[in-house]
């Protein structure tokens, strides 16, 4: 499992290194007010994303092995669009679907779903390598297109951002796809003792909870952009979208970890194999986000407004540093997370993630009008930090954890 953990954080950095130079060129040639439109529409159709993870998450990697591949398979794609016409049509009905971008939205969702679907298709089959192959296809074709729509075509807007997003997404995509053929075919003939409708509720019933868990983290983790936006507009969402992104670079560690140790808990109903594999994890990832976050702590302001983005983003590194605790805690939290989703008893970590909800509401009340974008920084690590404060108690009660175990080698 090593050697997987190994390739997969090392193919998200590879691609981590790309993006940040995609933030620093975006931030150059979008500005704070264009960095704040796209922050914008890639966070709305985010949501509605993990909205549709009740068939296209991980709920895939849980169920696939158990029956037929194309019982899975099936919900998966279908949901992709349903999902993502009932999400947009609730979001526009909120009022918080981006003006002039609904479109936008609900086909980035659309094809977002699709391969993420397919890349958990991958997973769920122990192709580890084609995952990450794939990660690392669409990120470094959104990087190049990117590049060469700005400066070859001259098309440095909004929309030209959006035409490389489709683009990279589209060509992992169908990379994906095309893998998964021999394996739909292979696989078609798979029998199980259940009906296709029992094992869709089953999955309905599992797919639920882990959305609702999806959905009140992507609502901790962007619901600060909305807020933001109402009160500062889109250039403070381009400077909390920045040193976000910037900060949330880390979570490739944590990211890359916890997927391969849900398809190992998932794959196994050993209880004390599945809590010896949380707990090295657990501890491995908290020593090595935390070294990773000191390092991005420590570039100094000047580096990020005279060299990597403009003058324009001044105060990003006090964004930073208000992040810092969070992004370990939060980073942290998705070991004990999977632990709960790949054991079964996904309820734990839609409840971890509601909480974290409620403390960014109560706390952001106070902070963002009070301290704007850096209240706004701060309330999202109280928040993550509410998370793995319960995460940890679960999963102490749970399993008979000592503090001990938890902390020491």
């Amino acid at each position: 499992m090593f050697k997987d953990i190994i390739g997969t954080v090392g193919s998200r950095y590879l691609v981590a290194f790309f993006n940040l130079l995609l933030i620093f060129i975006n931030a150059k040639v979008l500005g704070r007010e264009g960095m704040g439109v796209v922050g914008v529409i890639y966070a709305s159709a985010n949501l509605v994303v993990v909205f549709n993870s009740i068939f296209c998450g991980n709920t895939i990697v849980y169920f696939m092995n158990k029956y037929s591949f194309r019982y899975v398979f099936y919900p998966a794609y279908i949901w992709s669009f349903a999902g993502s016409f009932v999400a947009c049509g609730i979001m526009a009905l909120f009022g918080i679907l981006p003006e002039g971008y609904g479109t936008a939205v609900f086909f980035l969702a659309v094809l977002i779903s699709l391969t993420t679907a397919n890349s958990r298709f991958l997973l769920g089959k122990d192709h580890v390598k084609q995952f990450n192959i794939m990660f690392i296809i669409q990120g470094i074709s959104m990087f190049l297109i990117i590049v060469f729509l700005y400066y070859v075509a001259e098309y440095k807007s909004v929309e030209g951002y959006l035409i490389g997003l489709f683009s990279a997404y589209f060509i992992a995509f169908a990379y994906s796809f095309a893998l998964l053929i021999p394996v739909f075919y292979k696989l078609a003939d798979n029998k199980t003792d259940q009906s296709f409708g029992k094992i869709l509720k089953e999955m309905s019933i599992y797919g639920l909870w882990l959305s609702v868990d999806n959905l009140a983290e992507g609502l901790t983790t962007r619901l600060n952009y909305f807020l933001i936006q109402h009160s500062g507009g889109y250039g403070k969402v381009g400077l909390l979208d920045s040193g976000t992104k910037i900060s949330e670079s880390v979570w490739h560690i944590s990211n890359s970890i916890s997927y391969l140790e849900y398809k190992e808990i998932a794959k196994t109903a050993e209880r004390k194999r599945q809590k010896h594999i949380t707990l090295k994890l657990f501890k491995l990832t908290f020593i090595l986000l935390t070294a990773v976050m000191l390092v991005v702590a420590l570039i100094p302001e000047w580096v990020y407004t005279n060299y990597l983005l403009s003058a324009e983003f001044a105060g990003i590194r006090k964004i930073v540093l208000g992040l810092s605790v969070g992004i370990v805690a939060f980073g942290t939290n998705r070991i004990l997370s999977h632990y709960f989703m790949g054991s079964g008893n996904v309820r734990y970590s839609a409840y971890c993630s509601i909480t974290g909800l409620v403390v960014l509401c109560m706390a952001g009340l106070f902070l963002i009008p009070c301290y704007g974008v850096f209240g706004a920084a701060l309330t999202a690590s109280i928040a993550y930090s509410s998370m793995l404060l319960f995460s940890v108690v679960v999963f102490m009660r749970q399993t008979a954890t000592s503090l001990r175990e938890l902390l020491l080698p």
